[in-house]
């Protein structure tokens, strides 16, 4: 049985009109051609919106659609040097739903593609016990690259996203395998003994 294919989305901006959902389009997209099941977990949704503001029914409700992942990919685009705020929020709303859980960070953004934003994310996943991939996925000026339902518009530019995704699925199913396994044999608590 594989046991790390359950991997939730989740999606970095909740502004009106964002890039967002067309660069999620094609991640979840190649996480299914590598075999992941995918969930996606939208903090623009009007479900799960109230967690900005400390809902604790929004907050449970994201519970739930963190419940059984093995693992998560985020999709966050880079405002002023780092990952949105919103994005922050929603990590920080849970702890227990993290734990020993592999992080795969996709970015986009202007020239930097984003990469600031992944680095400012690598410190807080550190700190609610998860695992993030070293291995990056980035866009720069993804506006001029991915059409509204998420393809990559240049045949070049999308084979070389796409060896770039296959190194990132393949260490993203080691460690979501890993850590499911280790899991199972042993729960996870950050306490120490």
């Amino acid at each position: 049985m594989a046991v790390g294919n359950r991997i939730g989305v989740i999606l970095g901006s909740i502004r009106e009109g964002r890039v967002n959902d067309r660069v999620a389009a094609w991640v979840i997209d190649q996480l299914s051609d590598h075999g992941f099941e995918t969930r996606v977990i939208d903090p623009a949704d009007p479900a799960l919106l109230p967690v900005q503001i400390g809902d604790t029914e929004a907050t449970t409700r994201l519970r739930k659609r963190m419940e059984g992942l093995d693992g998560f990919v985020i999709v966050t685009p880079e405002y002023n040097h780092a990952a949105p705020g919103q994005l922050k929020t929603l990590i920080d709303a849970v702890i227990s739903e993290w734990w020993a859980r592999p992080v795969g960070l996709i970015s986009y953004g202007g020239i930097s593609g984003g990469l600031r934003a992944i680095e400012s994310l690598r410190i807080v996943l550190a700190e609610v016990h998860t695992v993030t991939l070293r291995d990056t996925v980035s866009f720069a000026s993804p506006w001029r690259k991915f059409d509204e339902a998420g393809h990559i518009l240049d045949a070049n530019e999308a084979a070389a996203a796409e060896a770039a995704m296959a190194i990132f699925a393949h260490r993203l199913k080691w460690w979501a395998d890993a850590l499911a396994e280790a899991r199972q044999a042993r729960p996870y608590t950050p306490e120490a003994g």
